[in-house]
């Protein structure tokens, strides 16, 4: 199993950098950059670093350094909120309204190729057996 499974985890990431890195070059990003504006708009609840850290496993320096190229690029803004100073919210700014168009346009083909003849029973299960196995993940961390 864990072949196939590295196997085809490969597949999939080659095809999804395939479908994103046009969308990159051709707004003047880095494949971070992008990535990171597109957590953020796909994740507003979880709009910290230390949570695109946490969940995206992307290094501190990578996100920070992207963090920091789109603030100076008028694409991001970082501020924090109401009475908490330890905590940075990221959020994109209107000006990177055309770059998100096109990353979600990419990111739906891609979905919609990977999800291609799957049907909803199937998607469903396979959602359960992801997050059995992230479970599973984090108690093999605790051991």
């Amino acid at each position: 199993m864990l072949h196939v499974f590295l196997e085809h985890l490969s597949a999939f990431k080659k095809r999804y950098d395939q479908a994103l890195d046009p969308v990159a070059q051709r707004c003047g990003l880095t494949r971070m950059e992008l990535d990171l504006l597109l957590f953020l708009h796909n994740n507003p609840d979880r709009n910290t670093a230390a949570e695109a850290v946490r969940l995206r496993q992307w290094t501190k320096s990578h996100v920070s350094a992207a963090a920091r190229a789109l603030q100076d690029r008028g694409l991001l803004s970082a501020g924090h909120p109401p009475g908490n100073r330890k905590v940075i919210r990221l959020t994109p700014l209107p000006a990177a309204g055309e770059i998100l168009r096109q990353g979600l346009e990419a990111q739906a083909r891609f979905f919609a190729a990977l999800n291609r003849g799957v049907t909803p029973e199937e998607r469903h299960t396979m959602e359960q057996l992801l997050e059995k196995f992230a479970r599973n993940l984090r108690d093999y961390e605790e051991m």
